[in-house]
């Protein structure tokens, strides 16, 4: 269950971050409006404190988190920008994914 949950608040936390970077660049290069920047701080506040969270040592899961976040902005891409992933996107994010669920997962001798 440590595994799912893990998992399940990497999955989040990545959403949180994409958001935060996503909506000042909808301000940036489309000409939205200044207020797109303040759920996109607070969204990043949040990728922060999500991050937080992890009672793992913070350089492994930064490192694992990684994975997701390829995985998440490859989905990403699919369902907000409307461009299907190919073969070698989906590709790259499964083996992302893999090197998450090593560095996380993986029997440690402490």
């Amino acid at each position: 269950m440590p595994e799912l949950k893990t998992t399940l608040l990497f999955l989040v936390t990545a959403v949180a971050e994409i958001v935060g970077c996503y909506l000042p660049s909808l301000w940036l290069t489309q000409g939205r409006s200044i207020w797109w920047l303040v759920p996109g701080a607070l969204s990043l506040v949040a990728f922060a404190w999500l991050l937080s969270l992890h009672p793992a040592a913070s350089g492994r899961v930064y490192a694992a988190y990684g994975g997701v976040y390829i995985f998440v902005a490859v989905i990403w891409l699919w369902v907000v920008d409307g461009i299907r992933p190919t073969s070698w996107d989906m590709l790259g994010a499964a083996v992302a994914l893999a090197g998450m669920a090593i560095i996380m997962f993986a029997p440690r001798h402490t």
